[in-house]
């Protein structure tokens, strides 16, 4: 793939988002407040956090919304009426200083709601964000993006790729239609490039397993007694779910008054106990190990086999946020260590 490449200095990144924001597009980026990190709107380059290694939540909720309104419906005396969700409404959204692994994420997320059936919600939303990520120049132990395929400057899933450099500039990296659209809107902003190896910039994030072709033994482990060893800890809070990059589970509710309501989807996790659970009572997944084995599977087995995927993009989220201390680096590198001696 060819990548154009151009210097963004720092003032002229400050001079975007106030561009972007005058042309009536929402910029979202890194806001620290009361010692947490995460998106937020901004009017300027002054409001965004620069000292953080990615936010609390992922970037999906951007496409992919807490709770969303799928569509409207009105009753009369003799007839229902359904009004469709309005795309107009979508706003325009420039995504600022999301991370590699965040972007990534978002080739995940595409993958799931636009495979056999397009979902023409999410692909609205889709189609009205553009993402200008930045490379990370540090990382912490909950980091392993390496180890599932990714880098501290990767730039899957990112239109643009922002990388600083010496003088507090930076080195962009243009890398869909998305991101040589704004380089084409705001010109005067982008400067020529010169030879520049961006990896000395590069946070380093060793490599601690490699997950290749492991998938089909995980699955042939699918009665192990190390479900149980390691969901020991796990309250099944959902959070992990919540907060990760990858994970697209949702559920449907009507809200309806008997004259006009609304159906609304809502985020949801295979590690709740109601997720699987029937109408009449049977829950195929009625203990916690199941459910940690059924998250286990999902993004290292059957999106692999389905979508060619890895399911996680060693964002470290969900072991940062985990109220019971689970580190799922940890597990899978145990996982795979007992797999292997076995």
């Amino acid at each position: 793939m060819n990548i154009e490449k151009k210097i963004l200095k720092y003032s002229s990144l400050e001079e975007l988002v106030l561009k972007l924001n005058r042309d009536g597009k929402q910029v979202f980026a890194p806001v620290k407040k009361d010692n947490i990190v995460d998106f937020a709107p901004v009017s300027g380059l002054y409001e965004m956090a620069e000292d953080y290694i990615v936010t609390v939540q992922s970037a999906k909720f951007v496409v992919f919304p807490n709770v969303e309104t799928l569509f409207e419906i009105e009753t009369s005396k003799d007839k229902i009426t359904l009004k469709d969700k309005d795309f107009n409404s979508i706003p325009e959204i420039i995504l600022l200083g999301t991370r590699p692994c965040d972007a990534a994420g978002f080739n995940i997320l595409n993958a799931m709601f636009g495979g056999d059936y397009q979902d023409t919600i999410y692909s609205a939303r889709l189609d009205k964000t553009t993402l200008v990520s930045i490379s990370c120049n540090k990382s912490d132990a909950k980091c392993f993006c390496t180890s599932v395929n990714g880098n501290p400057g990767a730039t899957a899933g990112s239109d643009i790729l922002l990388t600083r450099i010496d003088n507090n500039d930076f080195l962009a990296e243009i890398v869909t239609e998305k991101g040589k659209a704004i380089v084409s809107k705001y010109p005067e902003l982008f400067e020529t490039v010169p030879e520049i190896n961006k990896d000395k910039y590069m946070a380093d994030v060793p490599v601690e397993f490699n997950l290749n072709g492991i998938s089909e033994k995980i699955y042939s482990r699918f009665d192990s007694d190390i479900w149980l060893e390691q969901s020991l800890r796990c309250i099944g809070c959902g959070t992990c779910a919540f907060i990760c990059p990858t994970c697209g589970c949702f559920d449907i509710q009507d809200a309806y008054d008997g004259y006009s309501g609304q159906r609304k989807r809502s985020w949801d996790s295979c590690g709740f106990s109601l997720f699987t659970l029937h109408a009449s009572g049977h829950n195929p997944r009625n203990v916690q190990s199941q459910r940690w084995r059924q998250r286990i599977m999902h993004k290292f087995v059957y999106l692999p086999e389905q979508q060619n995927l890895l399911g996680c993009v060693g964002c470290g989220r969900c072991s940062r946020s985990c109220s019971a201390n689970m580190n799922l680096k940890e597990l899978l590198i145990h996982l795979k260590n007992v797999i292997e001696n076995e």
